[in-house]
């Protein structure tokens, strides 16, 4: 039996028993509010003593303001800078000592900060978690020092990496009126600009119970852990709400290129589609083709243009079902050695061309659907994954629609694929992203550039 064959024999078994049981996760997913109206989702999970505690707040790039991107990103370095009870490296000594994990991320839309502990030490995060978002203190030194960190970061992930250096352009190209046109990292001339006053103020718009919410995945009693959270959190003052806007692009009309030349191995190719994100009932038919053309190598774009044609050294799809604003459908390809952007180019439409033109099969959409259905089971398996999961819906529509993903996959038809093919893949909605490779200049280095990564950007 093909090891294809058997993935989605088992993973049908496996939702099948899922089904069978009633087992709904969401179940024991349930949400509070404390004194000053702060949100606090809870997920009860008893399959080990451990709890992951995690801050989201309403604060990522797309709340830079203009001619200050990068100020977002900057400021997640300074939450580490300590307060007056928990100075600087205090705070990673404090998680170290109980065990525990921690890290943060910045992207277009959110700022998120987050500790995994022993289910009996969870208090200790709460404490500290609560402290910084009231009492931060950072000098302009320190604001200095972790913007020139962060400019490093651009030169390292995104200037030196040819990859993430086209990803950026070929965004700034596709979106003109949504904040997803500048990078989270931010641009080099807006880095330079943004002071100290910039920070502080950020602090205090963003950073409040009013634009935060909570969420506690893991082993623990809620009653308890919510006692523990209103003690910390419950006298920060809420704070006014930040104003909040939803963007969209106007309809493109009409093809949009950007060529990169770069120092660089092989050439590389981006298409992408203007499409709307979770709150359109076309989205998640959008998962579902994400999931047709790149989920695995049984997947159309490995099997036709990696095997088949023998064009690529790689090909995939992406789609950002829970983006705040309407995102794009990327394909993407890497060329083969002798093999040119051009070619990969036209086989990249040619698949996009037989999703509108050609009714998927029965077989083939059942398969995606379960690959879909598989991986939102394992997920769970994480409990970090699990509370990042609901507050990504949380931040995009509400963290209650989780509910609907799998339902709403399990709808989608062969129909409702070609009518969404047809609907937004067309060439006057297309953005197109070329890197071309130039020689090296002499002395230019030992091939680092050559290093580039897609997410490089998305997160810190």
């Amino acid at each position: 039996m093909k090891k294809t064959t058997a993935w989605i024999l088992f993973a049908c078994s496996l939702l099948f028993l899922e089904t069978s049981q009633g087992a709904d996760y969401m179940k024991n997913a349930s949400e509070s509010r404390l004194s000053n109206g702060m949100k606090v989702i809870f997920l009860e999970s008893r399959k080990a003593p451990v709890v992951s505690f995690q801050v989201w707040y309403r604060a990522g790039s797309r709340n830079d303001w203009w001619g200050k991107s990068g100020l977002a990103h900057v400021f997640e370095h300074l939450m580490f800078k300590g307060t007056e009870k928990v100075p600087k490296e205090a705070f990673t000594r404090r998680i170290q000592e109980i065990g525990g994990n921690y890290n943060a991320m910045t992207s277009h839309d959110f700022a998120a900060y987050f500790e995994n502990v022993a289910s009996d030490s969870v208090e200790v995060p709460i404490r500290l978690e609560a402290d910084r978002m009231q009492n931060l203190e950072f000098t302009k030194e320190d604001f200095e020092t972790e913007k020139k960190v962060v400019m490093e970061e651009r030169r390292l992930r995104t200037q030196d990496q040819p990859k993430s250096y086209l990803y950026e352009q070929y965004a700034a190209t596709a979106f003109q009126a949504q904040p997803y046109h500048w990078p989270p990292i931010g641009w080099m001339g807006d880095l330079l600009r943004i002071d100290h006053e910039d920070a502080l103020r950020f602090y205090r718009t963003y950073y409040a119970p009013s634009n935060a919410f909570i969420v506690v995945v893991g082993d623990f009693q809620k009653d308890e852990t919510l006692q523990v959270i209103e003690e910390a959190f419950g006298d920060i003052p809420a704070g006014d709400e930040p104003e909040h806007h939803r963007y969209e692009d106007p309809p493109q009309t009409g093809e949009r290129r950007v060529v990169v030349h770069r120092e660089a191995s092989l050439p590389y190719v981006i298409l992408g589609y203007h499409v709307p994100n979770l709150s359109h009932e076309d989205s998640h038919v959008l998962e579902v083709i994400a999931a047709l053309l790149s989920s695995g190598k049984s997947a159309r774009l490995y099997e036709n243009i990696v095997l088949g044609k023998t064009l690529a050294i790689s090909a995939g799809a992406e789609y950002s079902l829970l983006s705040v604003d309407p995102p794009l459908f990327q394909l993407y390809a890497e060329p083969l050695p002798g093999k040119g952007a051009e070619q990969l180019e036209a086989a990249l439409v040619e698949e996009v061309e037989r999703l509108r033109n050609r009714p998927v099969g029965d077989r083939e959409l059942q398969k995606a659907k379960n690959q879909l259905e598989a991986a939102f089971v394992f997920g769970r398996d994480s409990l970090f994954f699990q509370g990042m999961l609901l507050a990504r819906y949380e931040i995009a529509a509400g963290w209650e629609n989780i509910r609907n993903y799998l339902p709403s996959i399990r709808q989608v038809t062969a129909d409702d694929i070609q009518r969404v093919a047809e609907k937004y893949f067309h060439s006057r909605n297309r953005t197109v992203g070329i890197l071309k490779p130039v020689e090296a200049s002499p002395g230019s280095g030992d091939g680092r550039k050559n290093k580039g990564s897609r997410h490089a950007e998305k997160d810190s």
